[in-house]
């Protein structure tokens, strides 16, 4: 999959996540890895304000998707890390960024 291929799925995924489609959202990702992907990850869980994507890229066999999302109490960084399974691309792993130190900066 290309990079810009990779995009579309991902801003797809992003908007269920913004939607607070999270039964859309939670069928992007690795099923084994669930919920422990969720495990010390501040991930949207009210009503998001806005958002933006900071970065889509590849990295060796993974692609990773950044994205920013705004909420009435905080503003979470979220990185996830997409791998091929059974021909589908998944989110196995998320982790935050800061906002302020790597995107703002």
């Amino acid at each position: 999959m290309s990079v810009e291929d990779f995009r579309s799925l991902y801003e797809q995924h992003v908007g269920h996540v913004v939607s607070g489609n999270m039964k859309a959202a939670l069928a992007d990702m690795v099923p084994e890895n669930l919920p422990q992907v969720f495990d010390g990850v501040d991930t949207p869980s009210s009503e998001v304000r806005s958002h933006w994507i900071v970065d889509i890229r590849a990295e060796g066999d993974l692609m990773i998707g950044e994205a920013v999302y705004e909420l009435d109490d905080r503003t979470i960084g979220l990185r996830s890390y997409w791998e091929q399974r059974d021909g589908r691309w998944l989110a196995g792993r998320l982790e935050n960024f800061d906002v302020e130190k790597d995107v703002r900066a």
